[in-house]
């Protein structure tokens, strides 16, 4: 029997995000998260079939499909467990001072993080990266593209439009302050803390 994928529910109340509506939440959450699970299952059902026959004629797309649907899948978790805080970095936090010591300050890692979700067609994700052992913001297309191989996700900003058109449209810019403003960074610094082996 193939691995089942188990959807995980919302951290926070559907209407706990300021300037997010419930709306918007219930659809990104419900309807396009859910989809990326379902699509992981669906691939995990084709690898048990293909490996019963002993044909792998369409493992190239099988395979595209998995990596797709498996990151949307965990990029969408780590996004919804970092939210539903009040946006404050603690300064004893330390994540701040790593932030601090790679990007310079807060501010402008803040600069930069903005730069990349406005450039990106898909993610801005916060990484700590154990090959130097620095946080970096990498720019990742559709779900996986600009990924870098053994870097630990710690704060991924979903820019795709499904999650911010219903309420600021096209704005994106007012996404990313509104996204900022409900940043639960205590969730934020145990990713670091356990990416980093802290």
């Amino acid at each position: 029997m193939a691995y089942e994928h188990a959807p995980r529910p919302l951290p926070f109340e559907p209407d706990a995000l300021d300037g997010i509506s419930r709306q918007l939440t219930e659809w990104h959450h419900d309807v396009h998260y859910q989809s990326y699970v379902k699509g992981r299952n669906g691939v995990e059902k084709r690898l048990e079939e293909m490996r019963e026959k002993g044909d792998f004629s369409e493992i190239r797309a099988v395979k595209q499909n998995e990596s797709h649907n498996a990151s949307g899948q965990i990029l969408h978790e780590i996004h919804y467990a970092v939210l539903g805080g009040d946006g404050e970095l603690d300064k004893d936090l330390a994540l701040h001072a790593k932030i601090e010591e790679d990007f310079g300050s807060y501010e402008l890692w803040v600069e930069e993080f903005k730069a990349v979700a406005m450039s990106a067609r898909g993610w801005a994700v916060l990484c700590y990266d154990p090959s130097d052992g620095r946080l970096h913001v990498y720019l990742v297309d559709g779900h996986d593209q600009g990924a870098v191989w053994g870097a630990q996700p710690i704060l991924p900003l979903d820019v795709w439009e499904h999650a911010y058109y219903y309420d600021q449209g096209p704005n994106r810019a007012a996404y990313l302050e509104t996204f900022l403003q409900n940043l639960n960074w205590k969730a934020v610094d145990e990713y670091y803390r356990r990416a980093a082996g802290l």
